[in-house]
């Protein structure tokens, strides 16, 4: 699956990680349930995403806490372009 056919999925891709159902649920305008979702995944790719999603929500200082245990360095970039990055790792990932 490429970044724009998730983009473009029309229901929730429930086969695929917490992770990318959480960026799905972004993508679709629902941060709530992004958030949810990843709130109780505590892996590395979890902790990137919860920190995208405090990032898009305009809380620096919560992102760097959860960039810091994803082992990531905080984001710089457009929004946009760190959704692509996220969700690309985390498609090539779950091939």
């Amino acid at each position: 699956m490429t970044v724009d056919e998730f983009r473009k999925s029309p229901v929730e891709p429930h086969s695929l990680t917490s992770s990318l159902r959480a960026m799905w649920h972004d993508a679709n305008g629902d941060w709530e349930s992004a958030h949810r979702i990843v709130q109780d995944d505590d892996s590395r790719e979890a902790a990137w995403v919860h920190a995208y999603l405090h990032r898009r929500e305009g809380d620096d200082g919560n992102a760097g806490y959860w960039y810091a245990r994803a082992g990531r360095s905080a984001a710089r970039g457009s929004l946009e372009s760190e959704w692509e990055e996220i969700v690309g790792a985390l498609l090539r990932s779950s091939e």
